[in-house]
């Protein structure tokens, strides 16, 4: 009986080494396959804005979605993009030009503007425009930038959040008129009246 202890004793411990590795090998594929690596979103200034607008900007996405942010050189504001009217730009015609394999957050401070089919407005003015789902969205400054300094940047964090849901697959909120995914009408009083927060039905719809 004794002879065969060492040989048996061998045996158990080679096939729990062999087990243990086959876990391991299982798990960490499991963990490959189940872990979605975050997008990186590159802050894009388009014409000339402020430098500091840009690194608030990417902070508030760091901050509420957990994303990298990186800021790219800025972007030239040219006739393409204009809207038919020449006295703005045309929010489709830029995402269009920026939109490729990066997710990009374009922030400018000129008038941007869009076709609303609802009100059939041909160039009703707006405050940012995001793809849904997709990977570029443009905020502009200059309908938040008339009140005070304190206003303006919790506008410009709340419409830069709200975009970003866009490319993250969200529609207008219908839940809670405090969510930050509200249409905004082309107004700031939606804007100021949210809280800097997704309801759960928002939440829980969000993809990368």
């Amino acid at each position: 009986m004794k002879k065969f202890f060492i040989p048996l004793f061998v045996f158990l411990v080679l096939a729990v080494f062999t087990l243990t590795k086959s876990l391991s090998l299982d798990l960490g594929e499991i963990k490959i396959i189940s872990v979605k690596e975050k997008p990186i979103i590159h802050i894009v200034p388009l014409g000339k804005i402020d430098k500091k607008y840009s690194q608030l900007v990417k902070g508030y996405i760091e901050n509420f979605y957990g994303f990298k942010c990186v800021i790219d050189s800025p972007k030239p504001l040219t006739k393409d993009i204009l809207a038919s009217s020449g006295t703005r730009y045309e929010a489709g015609k830029i995402l269009k030009k920026y939109d490729s394999d990066k997710n990009v957050l374009l922030l400018t401070d000129v008038d941007i503007a869009y076709f609303n089919k609802v009100k059939n407005v041909k160039e009703w003015g707006i405050i940012g425009l995001g793809l849904r789902p997709g990977k570029t969205c443009v905020v502009s400054t200059f309908r938040i930038k008339k009140s005070g300094k304190k206003k303006f940047l919790d506008r410009l964090r709340k419409v830069s959040i709200h975009e970003i849901g866009h490319n993250l697959g969200l529609e207008h909120c219908i839940y809670d008129k405090k969510c930050l995914m509200n249409d905004a009408n082309g107004t700031v009083k939606q804007i100021d009246s949210e809280k800097i927060w997704l309801c759960k039905q928002c939440k829980s719809k969000i993809i990368w």
